[in-house]
């Protein structure tokens, strides 16, 4: 068998890998922005063209042969749209190989350690009463898990003090967990946009509301920093899917950076590369969460991963599925059963692309507003 064509595929705000080969079967991998978390991702189809030029003639199931050749013809490597090219071409090439042996890929990884995989969910809200209304309608739908913004409106700016960041951040918290309960797991998600100071601040005054972890509470760049932030906060801090190499997670690791790892199935080198990430993280008490913000297909991908790890924690699930344009652009989502994914029995990673429905959702960038202060400056997208 051999690789006969590499192509991008686009649909809304979401992009696929799509491998063929000359015996006919085809694979998918859901392709991230890489570097462009906002607009139209050029430079990661760029590298999805790039690694073709690699492939174009090859075995499909030489994965770990041609994972190894793709990162290190770039010699620059590790950069992001070069690996989420490569993790997206990764799952392709493992839903090649797990259609020609007619199994799961979780089956060709040793099989499963689980029977399904717990989700939390997004919630949505710009006030703590519009984020415990969608609380209490995911409750009622089965989730055991919640993971919301605790700022307002996503592309608003912070409050002008430093205090009104802790109050505001307090505020969403606290309302969402008198609304659950205490049993009920919470995660808050920052997105990079806190100093290390007012992630401190806010990390100590949210310890009495039990929550399950503290996701990205600063910008990525600085692993000290975040190992600092990491000390002084008495909850879990999450972080790591904007790094995307084994060097960096097992430098986050080394300094005791995170209680739960993130990495992104594409932006992190695929199936290949999170396994070894999850080694790492094994070996360190190190809870996997993998990154999920793309379509119904990262999801598939994630849950032939989470099926054959010891310590994956829980999987991010967008809650967003059901609905448009996601439901069109997939023949089937998973099955979702009080807050698990239920594994796939279907070769390959479980799920088939709809492309007949992608003249309806022609691609559009993906607008993420920046976050700008008072003063005029900008904080982060």
């Amino acid at each position: 068998m051999r690789i006969t064509k590499v192509e991008t595929l686009a649909a809304s705000v979401h992009q696929w890998v799509k491998i063929e080969t000359d015996e006919g079967i085809v694979g998918i991998g859901d392709l991230h922005g890489g570097s462009g978390g906002s607009g139209t991702p050029f430079t990661v189809v760029a590298a999805v063209q790039y690694h073709a030029e690699y492939l174009i003639g090859k075995n499909p199931l030489e994965i770990e042969r041609h994972w190894q050749h793709m990162f290190r013809r770039c010699l620059f490597r590790g950069g992001s749209d070069a690996m989420a090219a490569l993790g997206a071409i990764d799952v392709a090439l493992w839903d090649i190989a797990g259609k020609a042996a007619g199994l799961p890929v979780y089956r060709l990884l040793g099989g499963p350690t689980r029977d399904r995989v717990r989700v939390y969910v997004h919630l949505n809200g710009d006030t703590p009463e519009e984020m415990v209304d969608d609380a209490m309608r995911r409750v009622d739908e089965g989730y055991t898990a919640l993971r919301f913004y605790p700022l307002g409106p996503f592309a608003d700016g912070l409050p002008d003090s430093f205090q009104g960041v802790v109050r505001l951040m307090e505020s969403f918290t606290a309302a969402v967990r008198d609304a659950v309960g205490p049993e009920m797991d919470l995660m808050i998600d920052v997105v990079n946009r806190l100093t290390p100071p007012e992630a401190i601040a806010a990390g100590r005054a949210l310890e009495q509301y039990g929550l399950y972890f503290f996701e990205d509470p600063i910008e990525p760049d600085s692993i000290d920093a975040m190992a600092h932030v990491a000390a002084e906060i008495p909850i879990p801090i999450a972080s790591g899917e904007r790094l995307y190499t084994i060097y960096q997670f097992q430098e986050l690791m080394k300094k005791n950076g995170s209680a739960y790892i993130r990495p992104d199935i594409s932006v992190a080198g695929g199936i290949t590369n999170l396994r070894k990430i999850a080694a790492i993280a094994e070996a360190n008490y190190v809870g996997m969460v993998p990154h999920n913000p793309c379509s119904p297909v990262m999801t598939a991908s994630c849950v032939q991963l989470d099926a054959t790890l010891h310590n994956v924690a829980i999987q991010e699930y967008t809650g967003t599925e059901f609905e448009l344009p996601k439901l069109d652009l997939v023949n089937e989502p998973l099955k979702l059963v009080d807050g698990h994914l239920l594994l796939p029995d279907r070769p390959g990673i479980g799920i088939e692309l709809n492309e007949e429905a992608f003249k309806h959702y022609p691609q559009v960038p993906f607008d993420r507003k920046p976050v700008i202060t008072s003063d005029g400056a900008l904080r982060d997208y």
